[in-house]
């Protein structure tokens, strides 16, 4: 089975390549062919990989290019983890934001906005030539935004493209592990959009054991979440939000942390990621052993800021250890193989959540099998929940229709609406601060 990995130069590949190497079962992945832009990058990727696989026997053959024609065809699945305009791009979308006073997060508020806004015609491009080159093969996209680039992609490949996300995973084994429960035996009761969603109940052998962690304020607070958001307000809402909720329940505070902070989370992870592939020239540098040292550093400053300003603390040592590996492996797994299971991931609405229209990509539980995911029904959200849900999937909506008709107008109204974009005077500066900095949106007009 062949697996196409589209950023195949990206620092997180050796995860997928490290799940792909615990996997011995029939039906198996035996080929990657890593595709990225940048030949030097490919390089130092594939070097980690073929550190990782001298440990092992049987190992998928890995191939690297630069032509993505070449990279699809024939691909029975494809990955795709792209950065369009790279982490100087994301560098660029917090610091244009940050100085008209709002979030620059990369999925998140405007951030996320510019980031979809050049991400988008790309993920399309992508989705044609998968339709054309490699029509039966199914597509995974964690590239960012990624509930907005899997309902863009969805416009084109229908079902075959769905998106994963490591955040409600990591959620839900947290939740888990404090209430003393295998996540594996847990019904996660999730629902939302990308990095938009809340965990309503956690059921073990049929018994919702959530409304006992609300109950408790030592468990409620012993964990990331309830430090991040504090106990008073996980109980008020009588729900557990993603972390990436923080930045609409918290947003002054978020925004003055990244305002003062020494670098944005962007700034940082590019000059991080500069200096691993600056070491990767040199011949003789151990590939997986500084790959490891730089991984062990970005997760452990992961939304820093943000803990920061909760008095949070350190992040557990059990919360660095990534997933999205694991999600795309067992949906590969089950699909392939017919195995079926239940992941948490981002697939179109049909009747999911009667707020949104059938097209609307939402994440949520799906059972999944041969035929692709299926989303599972679920009780509708509250009013406060519906209300940010239908605003956001608004804002991403014109964010497809400015990518599609080229419309600068539309941008702006896609800035303008969002709930932490407070004036529309503000998302005019947004667009042209993006514009003067972005290639990539040169389209706009």
């Amino acid at each position: 089975m062949k697996l196409t990995i589209l950023g195949g130069g990206g620092f997180r590949v050796p995860l997928v390549y490290g799940a792909l190497l615990g996997d011995r079962g029939e039906g198996r992945v035996t080929q990657v062919v890593l595709h990225d832009l940048d030949a030097g990058r490919l390089s130092a990727v594939t070097r980690v990989l073929a550190e990782q696989a001298a440990r092992g026997t049987d190992v998928p053959e890995v191939t690297a290019t630069t032509d993505l024609d070449e990279a699809l065809r024939g691909a029975d699945f494809v990955f795709s983890a792209i950065r369009v305009g790279g982490l100087e791009g994301r560098a660029n979308d917090e610091r244009v934001a940050l100085a008209q006073g709002v979030l620059g997060q990369e999925t998140v508020g405007a951030g996320g906005i510019a980031y979809g806004l050049r991400t988008v015609p790309v993920a399309v491009d992508i989705a044609r030539r998968v339709a054309r080159l490699a029509p039966d093969a199914w597509v995974i996209n964690f590239t960012n935004p990624a509930g907005l680039v899997t309902e863009a992609m969805s416009r084109h490949l229908g079902d075959r493209v769905i998106g994963i996300c490591d955040s409600p995973v990591g959620l839900g084994r947290r939740i888990a592990r404090v209430l003393g429960a295998d996540p594996k035996e847990a019904w996660i009761d999730y629902v939302g959009l990308n990095h938009l969603g809340w965990v309503r109940g956690l059921h073990i052998a049929g018994r919702d054991e959530l409304p006992r962690l609300l109950a408790d304020p030592d468990l409620l607070g012993s964990f990331e979440e309830g430090k991040l958001f504090g106990t008073d307000w996980l109980q008020s809402l009588g729900a557990i939000p993603n972390e990436y909720l923080h930045y609409y329940y918290f947003n002054r505070e978020a925004v003055r942390a990244y305002q003062q902070a020494e670098k944005t989370r962007g700034a940082f992870l590019r000059d991080q990621q500069a200096h691993f592939y600056e070491e990767m020239r040199a011949p003789d540098a151990q590939a997986l052993a500084a790959w490891d040292r730089t991984r062990a550093e970005r997760e452990a400053t992961y939304m820093a800021e943000n803990r920061e300003t909760a008095g949070a603390g350190e992040r557990e040592p059990d919360d660095l250890s990534g997933g999205y590996e694991k999600v795309a492996l067992a949906l590969m797994r089950a699909i392939a193989r017919d195995e079926r299971t239940t992941l948490i991931l981002n697939v179109r609405n049909r009747t999911t959540l009667s707020v949104l229209d059938a097209e609307a990509v939402i994440e949520v539980p799906c059972l999944v099998d041969a035929n692709g995911a299926h989303p599972v029904a679920v009780d509708p959200l509250p009013d406060h929940a519906s209300g940010l849900v239908c605003a956001v999937k608004a804002v991403e909506r014109e964010v497809l229709a400015a990518a599609e008709s080229r419309s600068r107008a539309t941008a702006v109204k896609a800035f303008a609406l969002h709930p932490l974009v407070d004036s529309v005077n503000v998302a005019r500066r947004l667009v042209e601060g993006y514009t003067a900095v972005h290639p990539g949106l040169d389209y706009l007009r």
